[in-house]
């Protein structure tokens, strides 16, 4: 079982500087909707996904983005695009902001992962931190590309800044710029459409989600 790691000191944070991120996911999709976990797979944006990314675009209108960071995935660029949209915002991608990887498990359902992977859900259940999937990562193995993806982003300057993400590596994001330790980061929700700011090592719900 892996030993839960002590929390940090927040990355994000200055007594002189303004270091301020918008930290969102990106607009649901259709294996979201079939509840289809994507890992580094990708599915289109439905519908409201799009309309997600909208609404955040309107929501956010009112931010001064200095620069922008966005995971490689498809529905991560294209939802950071929309929201960025009419700016003169430079989108940098960040291999490292990935979701989590979850290997073999990607693109089946719940059913279709107890019959081929009987003994990953009691698995995740007792470590939810150190358990890979098959053929893919855990959070404690992807930990440090986020490490390097909040340095890189804290390294580059004072914000606000945006960044766009997936929920798990949010969780792990969240962790590094919060100080958080790993049994609350875990645990963390990310919905769709809402956005999170980290202020000083801080996080408060910006907006909630879809239409707020």
């Amino acid at each position: 079982m892996t030993v839960p790691l002590p929390s940090l000191a927040p990355l994000g944070f200055s007594g002189e500087k303004h270091w301020v991120y918008y930290l969102l996911r990106h607009g649901e999709t259709e294996w979201n909707v079939q509840q289809r976990p994507q890992g580094r797979l990708d599915s289109p944006l439905t519908e409201l996904g799009w309309q997600q990314a909208v609404r955040s675009a309107e929501q956010l209108s009112g931010i001064a983005f200095v620069r922008a960071y966005t995971s490689p995935l498809g529905r991560a660029h294209l939802s950071a695009e929309r929201v960025l949209a009419g700016r003169s915002v430079a989108l940098s991608v960040l291999d490292d902001l990935a979701e989590l990887d979850w290997g073999e498990v990607a693109g089946l359902n719940a059913a279709e992962r107890e019959i081929r992977f009987p003994e990953l859900k009691a698995a995740r259940q007792a470590d939810k931190f150190g358990a890979a999937f098959p053929g893919g990562e855990s959070y404690a193995s992807a930990r440090p590309r986020a490490e390097r993806a909040a340095q890189q982003i804290c390294g580059d300057g004072p914000g606000p800044v945006l960044v766009m993400g997936h929920e798990m590596i949010n969780r792990l994001l969240r962790m590094e710029l919060c100080g958080l330790s790993v049994e609350d980061a875990i645990h963390l929700a990310h919905p769709h459409g809402a956005v999170y700011v980290i202020q000083n090592g801080e996080e408060t719900l910006f907006c909630k989600a879809t239409f707020c």
